[in-house]
């Protein structure tokens, strides 16, 4: 894309005066100041074609930029075709760009997709489910994996977790009936309760309640992963 040649269309003015102003701009010179003190280099442009200049200088060289780096992501990818080249090539604006990319854009890897590459899915689910009455570090164990990187219990938990998952790392047992809680800003939230610990927990692994014990900081297990910490509600 000859980004010089476009602005001298666009702004109805010679390529040579779009040449010279674009060597000053890029030497560091201010528009004011080209536009007082180096007419006789841009051929008298005044400060208003200077700045319409500048502007689609940056937004052209922007659109040249994205359109390098749109080529080599679809090309990684090995679905980059003649025809899809010469498309992205001739786009003139970032929002035809963004359209032709969208397609083949890479799915933003979260930590659920990343879980699910590890195998770490159904750990996944018997967190967030809480579906088992085992000490979840022994769940843990049939998800290791070294090939995937799995290669500790921690690494299994903390890869099938969330940033707010609440995980159980002993023997405590969970009450599988879902309970709401009756007072306080979460009244009305369906949760669960920790059997004969006094902690209660909501589906978002926030915990609703504590009893003294565990207000007084014994957690009996309890892991919050993430940067959320437990606290007395």
């Amino acid at each position: 894309m000859n980004i010089n040649k476009i602005i001298a269309d666009e702004l109805s003015i010679k390529l040579s005066q779009v040449d010279a102003a674009v060597k000053l701009i890029d030497e560091g010179n201010t528009i004011p100041f080209i536009s007082r003190y180096r007419k006789e280099a841009t051929g008298a442009l005044n400060d208003e074609q200077l700045r319409n200049l500048y502007d689609r200088l940056t937004y052209l060289r922007n659109l040249d930029e994205k359109k390098a780096t749109v080529l080599s992501s679809i090309e990684e990818q090995g679905l980059l075709t003649d025809e899809l080249k010469a498309q992205i090539n001739d786009a003139m604006t970032m929002v035809v760009l963004e359209d032709l990319y969208r397609p083949y854009r890479p799915k933003r890897r979260t930590k659920a997709s990343i879980a699910k590459e590890k195998g770490l899915e159904g750990l996944a689910n018997i967190i967030l489910l809480q579906t088992t009455k085992k000490p979840l570090n022994e769940e843990a164990k049939a998800y290791l994996n070294p090939e995937k990187e799995v290669n500790t219990i921690a690494d299994a938990i903390n890869g099938a977790s969330d940033g707010d998952t609440v995980v159980l790392l002993n023997n405590t047992s969970v009450l599988n009936a879902s309970i709401e809680v009756q007072e306080g800003e979460d009244k009305g939230k369906t949760c669960i309760s920790i059997q004969d610990k006094g902690i209660t927990i909501d589906g978002n692994g926030k915990i609703i309640s504590l009893s003294a014990d565990a207000a007084a900081g014994k957690t009996y297990g309890i892991y919050i992963t993430g940067s959320d910490k437990s606290k007395t509600v």
